[in-house]
């Protein structure tokens, strides 16, 4: 579907799609998640695969038995200790490739395996501008729509144009248009369906040196600016790595405070009389942080919520499971080798316990597999 990656115009930073070599998606072995996910946990799979392209990506999730997990960089999802009872395909697909162009903005496919930083840096060294806030956010560029992800002020809504995906339903490949990918915060019509498997993704960008107008106070006071001012692309994410990596949130094999899923909670919206049922409850607390949104919604801090309900930084759980010791709302594999167990027995501690004293419910950022909460 589309146009080759021989035809189109090459990409500083980001290796020739046609030049990546393929894996045998016929090849299925048995095998520990845990080396596939960021937390470092979670149980065996029966048959684990791994798909080198897009045709690869559809012919083993066509061939393999039911149930299917498909299954990229692993750093938003939570498996189960008794790991997944089916075929696990690896998102192992390669590239970027320039797909229609102007003056002023490119549009850009990638492949779904293609991992996420990579992809951001590229756009940053080839002065293109819309991701560069989403620095340092681990993963692959195919789970960034199942997510809708976002962070300092960016979401990868308002630059996807669309996503190429297997209808496993149809038995089809198609480009879902971004109006009908049902974006909202954190989520879209993939996230809790496992109807579409995303084969790549479209974004178009602005040509330009300088970011987006800085959304984000704290992105803003770290860039020494104004909210609304712009920046060097390579200021902005220079300055999101800085504060990234300060959170625990950039990945680095010797920081166990990056054995995470980054955010294990999303921060709840609330209708306004909840918001301000929340506000006589906080009262002697001061305020938390909160964002207006649309229809009278208000977005709480969850970290907020999270330390004021007696959990700070660095909490221990059982098992060798903590909350970071740089962000609350990180749960981590402290000791690295925990259970998943143990890591949902602390969230659910301190989800019952946000509950109680505020009268607020947190939901889980991660797609949890085999395991609930």
């Amino acid at each position: 579907m589309g146009a080759t990656a021989t035809c189109q115009p090459k990409v500083k930073g980001v290796p020739d799609a046609s030049a990546q070599p393929t894996t045998d998606a016929d090849r299925a072995t048995p095998g520990p998640l845990a080396d596939h996910t960021t937390l470092r946990m979670g149980g065996p799979a029966e048959r684990i695969v791994a798909a080198g392209s897009a045709d690869e990506l559809v012919r083993a999730v066509r061939t393999a038995a039911e149930p299917v997990l498909i299954l990229a960089g692993g750093s938003n999802v939570v498996i189960g200790d008794a790991g997944f009872p089916g075929t696990v395909v690896l998102v192992r697909s390669r590239g970027m490739r320039v797909i229609a162009e102007d003056s002023s903005s490119v549009t850009v496919r990638v492949d779904a395996g293609e991992p996420w930083d990579d992809l951001v840096a590229a756009t940053v060294a080839n002065d293109w501008s819309g991701l560069e806030c989403l620095s340092g956010i681990p993963g692959s560029t195919g789970a960034t729509p199942i997510q809708n992800v976002g962070a300092y002020g960016q979401e990868v809504a308002e630059t996807i144009t669309g996503v190429e995906v297997y209808d496993r339903v149809e038995g089809t490949r198609q480009v879902i248009p971004a109006a009908d990918c049902g974006f909202a915060y954190r989520g879209s019509i993939f996230k809790y369906v496992d109807r579409w498997v995303v084969l790549s993704v479209d974004f178009r960008l602005t040509r330009s040196p300088l970011s987006g107008p800085v959304r984000y106070a704290e992105l803003a006071r770290a860039l020494n600016v104004e909210v609304g001012d712009q920046v060097p692309l390579a200021d902005a994410r220079a300055a999101v790595l800085r504060l990234r990596a300060g959170k625990g949130m950039v990945l680095d094999a010797k920081d166990p405070d990056t054995r995470s899923v980054g955010s294990f909670f999303t921060n709840p919206v609330l209708d306004r009389a909840t918001y301000e049922q929340l506000l006589e409850r906080s009262a002697e607390l001061g305020d938390p942080p909160a964002w207006p949104g649309a229809d009278g919604l208000v977005k709480v801090s969850a970290a907020w919520l999270i330390d004021k309900a007696g959990f700070a930084k660095g909490h221990p759980g059982e098992g060798g499971v903590a909350i970071s010791s740089k962000h609350t709302l990180a749960l981590t594999n402290r000791s690295g080798t925990a259970h998943t167990d143990d890591l949902l027995t602390l969230a659910r501690t301190i989800r019952d316990q946000v509950e109680a004293r505020f009268g607020v419910t947190l939901h889980p950022e991660p797609v949890l597999i085999n395991c609930t909460l």
